[in-house]
C-alpha cells in the first residue's frame, strides 16, 4: 500500500514554504489514489483557494523524476491537464500544487455519459505541440521486444500520455470537461496511440470490441493510422506483457490489444 503523509505530518519547512506561496492552509483532505507521490491532498488556502498538492521526498528518485516531468510538461498540456500554480522544494521534499478541478474519475463503462467528453479531449491532445525536451520515444519503452522495422513503425512526433486509466481522467462537475492528469509517463510517437490505449481500457471496463472500436473510429488520427504501425504497437505490447507476467496471465489483456488489428 502506498504511504501517504497527511498535511500535519509533513516537515515544518515544506509546510512553511508552501504557505509562503499560497497563504495559510486552513484545511486538507487526503487523496488515496495515485502511485507516484508520497503526499496527495486537496488543501484549502487563504491566498489561492483550493489546490491539489502532490509531493515526494527527495530520496525518492523515481517519484521526483516523475514530478519533474509533470512540471516541465505542464505549460504544454495546460487546459488538458490542470495548471500548476506553484512548485516548492524545501526540507527534503519536492511538491507541486495544481489548480483544483472539482470533479470525479471518469466512468469508462458502456453507455457512460463521459465517453463523448473523453473523445473530445483526446482529439484536442492531437494538437499539442511537442516541447523541446528529451522526451522518451515510444519505441524505447519496448526495448528488447521489437522485431526489425517495428521501432521505425512506432516513430512519431506527437506528445503522448500513454496511461489513460480512469484514475488519470477527471470529469469536471462544471461542464463535464475531461481532464487528463499525471503526465509522468509521457512519450512521443504516432498521434493515434492514446486513442488506441483508451480503447483497450474501454474493453477492460466492459465494452465489447464492436462498441470500443466504434468509439475509436470517431478519432480522426485513428482513421488515418498506418496499419503497420498499429501492428507494431500491438505485437510489441503483447510480447512485453507476456514476458513480464507469463502467457497465461497476459492472455486477457493481450486479447484486448489484438482487437485493434482484428
Amino acid at each position: 500500500m502506498t504511504e501517504r503523509v497527511p498535511w500535519d505530518q509533513l516537515p515544518a519547512g515544506i509546510r512553511t514554504a508552501i504557505e509562503d506561496k499560497t497563504g495559510t492552509v486552513t484545511a486538507s483532505t487526503p487523496v488515496a489514489q495515485g502511485l507516484n507521490c508520497t503526499t496527495a491532498q486537496i488543501i484549502t488556502t487563504l491566498g489561492n483557494g483550493r489546490l491539489f498538492l502532490k509531493g515526494v521526498r527527495d530520496t525518492d528518485a523515481d517519484g521526483a523524476a516523475a514530478l519533474r516531468w509533470e512540471e516541465h510538461l505542464n505549460d504544454t498540456v495546460g487546459g488538458i491537464s490542470p495548471t500548476i500554480r506553484h512548485a516548492v522544494h524545501a526540507d527534503g521534499w519536492y511538491c507541486l500544487l495544481f489548480v483544483y478541478v472539482d470533479g470525479r474519475n471518469a466512468d469508462l463503462s458502456p453507455h457512460s455519459p463521459d465517453l463523448d467528453a473523453l473523445a473530445f479531449t483526446i482529439r484536442r491532445m492531437h494538437r499539442l505541440r511537442t516541447p523541446d525536451l528529451p522526451i522518451p520515444r515510444l519505441a524505447d519503452r519496448f526495448a528488447g521486444y521489437l522485431m526489425p522495422g517495428e521501432a521505425e513503425a512506432l516513430a512519431g512526433e506527437h506528445l503522448l500520455h500513454t496511461d489513460t486509466n480512469p484514475h488519470n481522467i477527471v470529469i469536471s462537475n462544471r461542464g463535464g470537461t475531461a481532464y487528463i492528469v499525471d503526465w509522468a509517463r509521457a512519450t512521443v510517437g504516432p498521434a493515434w496511440v492514446d486513442a488506441a490505449y483508451t480503447t483497450v481500457r474501454l474493453m477492460e471496463y466492459g465494452h465489447g470490441p464492436a462498441s470500443a472500436l466504434g468509439w475509436l473510429r470517431g478519432i480522426p488520427s485513428w482513421r488515418s493510422a498506418d496499419p503497420k504501425s498499429v501492428e507494431a504497437l500491438v505485437s510489441a505490447t503483447c510480447r512485453q506483457w507476456a514476458a513480464r507476467v507469463g502467457q497465461t496471465s497476459a492472455a486477457a489483456s493481450n486479447e484486448r490489444f489484438q482487437q485493434l488489428v482484428a
